[in-house]
């Protein structure tokens, strides 16, 4: 006894709509991903066009080029560079800046890292508040703490001192930072932790020989977040130092405008110049950056 199958027929219609079914498909895919990279397009020239403008405008000769863009064409030029290079304070700026934002980054990140394990690891009483007192630092306004934070300096001796601005730059840091690591610390499974004390490893020999490893994602977007905070933070540099020799680039920069007058040519060749560094230290740390922030909101 044989059986047969039975296919139902298809019409006309229905063998035109199913050969078109694909094609419609790999149309719209490709629509999608056309338009997907138009945006991408748009908001990377939305990006870029600032710093672009600020290198055209450094290239300008006159203060008030920037009045009349147009006119940088004919006569650029690299002057405005080598003047504030030879004939300012840039390399005092310089150090200073560095001074201080490695310093805020490297004892920032380390207090940080340590306070974040402790509450991501142990449970002692008031841990829980530790980190909302934490955060709640974070929603007082500069205006509001330069006046206590001078006083406190004043009474310890840290004014126009590099050690008192680190200071001030890792109060607004550390909190920060804290909550970073402790949500990256909570990714790392405890088994590590247990593992380190079978093999004899006190508290301290296993954070800073296990768990400091794994944590370098983190450890990096901390690291870059103290560093740009303190590299590009204006007013408490302009109120706690007071040497021209100890400004920060931030600060540095307003030498170039006075009551009447704007050198903003200088001013353009000069953020040029700062954006070096800062891209140097980014690079360093770009292959971290985007683990470190995405790991960090997986869990905690």
């Amino acid at each position: 006894m044989t059986t047969t199958t039975v296919t139902p027929a298809t019409g006309p219609a229905e063998q035109a709509d199913a050969a078109r079914g694909p094609a419609r498909r790999g149309r719209r895919g490709a629509g999608n991903a056309l338009a997907a990279h138009g945006v991408l397009i748009v908001a990377s020239l939305i990006a870029l066009f600032p710093i672009a403008w600020l290198v055209f405008l450094s290239l300008g000769p006159d203060k008030d080029d920037y009045l009349h863009p147009g006119g940088i064409w004919g006569k650029m030029t690299f002057a405005n560079y080598s003047f504030v290079l030879q004939n300012t304070n840039f390399w005092e700026w310089l150090k200073s800046s560095l001074i201080v934002s490695l310093g805020t980054t490297v004892i920032g990140v380390m207090v940080a890292a340590t306070t974040g394990y402790a509450v991501s690891r142990m449970r002692f009483p008031g841990y829980k508040k530790l980190m909302w007192v934490l955060l709640l630092t974070q929603m007082f306004p500069i205006a509001v703490l330069i006046v206590p934070m001078y006083q406190i300096l004043s009474e310890l001796q840290l004014i126009d001192s590099y050690l008192g601005l680190v200071l001030v730059y890792c109060s607004t840091a550390v909190p920060y930072c804290a909550w970073l690591l402790k949500g990256y610390f909570d990714t790392i499974p405890f088994e590590i932790d247990e593992a380190g004390r079978v093999d004899g490893l006190s508290p301290f020999g296993t954070f800073f020989r296990l768990i400091l490893p794994l944590a370098r994602p983190g450890l990096a977007v901390a690291g870059f977040y103290s560093f740009i905070t303190a590299f590009g933070e204006v007013a408490f540099a302009s109120t706690f130092m007071l040497s021209d020799t100890k400004y920060t680039f931030a600060v540095g920069l307003q030498s170039f405008v006075s009551e009447h007058d704007a050198q903003r040519n200088l001013m353009a060749a000069t953020a040029v110049l700062i954006a070096i560094p800062v891209s140097g230290f980014f690079y360093l740390v770009q292959k971290n950056l985007v683990t470190g922030l995405t790991a960090g909101g997986t869990k905690g």
